[in-house]
């Protein structure tokens, strides 16, 4: 049975000037896609298949990225349906010469585990381990209700 800490992926995007819009920082649509391979990343690493995204709950933009500095793309797994493993992801901004970091961004998706022939497939639960698990777990909880 796979763990919420043993889903948790961090990763990293340097902002490109391909990447960003009209005002020099990272168009959405980009922070979006970088948001959904990570989490679908998480997905797939409890439920040990494929994973398709199934529903963005919701996709909060609170600030730009700018070019040059960094998208860091946070995802973890906190809470599993028969076939779906709901995930939590922000996204944040880091200046690459400080480390400075705030955060930019914040979803929930839903993704579906799917079998060769691309029909969903069940999972099991995901395991709550440590008290750093319970907090990830609570926090996602919480954050769903706003």
């Amino acid at each position: 049975m796979a763990t919420i800490s043993g889903t948790y992926i961090e990763n990293r995007e340097r902002v490109q000037p391909d990447d960003v819009n009209n005002y020099g920082t990272a168009h959405g649509g980009n922070v979006a896609k970088w948001m959904d391979e990570v989490g679908a990343m998480s997905a797939m690493r409890h439920a040990g298949e494929t994973c398709v995204t199934a529903r963005i709950n919701r996709l909060d933009f609170e600030r730009p990225v700018p070019r040059g500095d960094i998208c860091v793309i946070e995802s973890y797994a906190y809470a599993t349906g028969r076939t779906s493993i709901r995930v939590r992801l922000r996204a944040y901004r880091e200046d690459p010469r400080t480390g400075e970091r705030e955060q930019t961004t914040e979803s929930y998706f839903v993704f579906v585990a799917v079998d060769d022939d691309m029909r969903p497939t069940e999972v099991s639960d995901i395991a709550v381990e440590s008290d750093r698990g319970r907090e990830l777990r609570e926090e996602a909880l919480a954050g769903e209700q706003e």
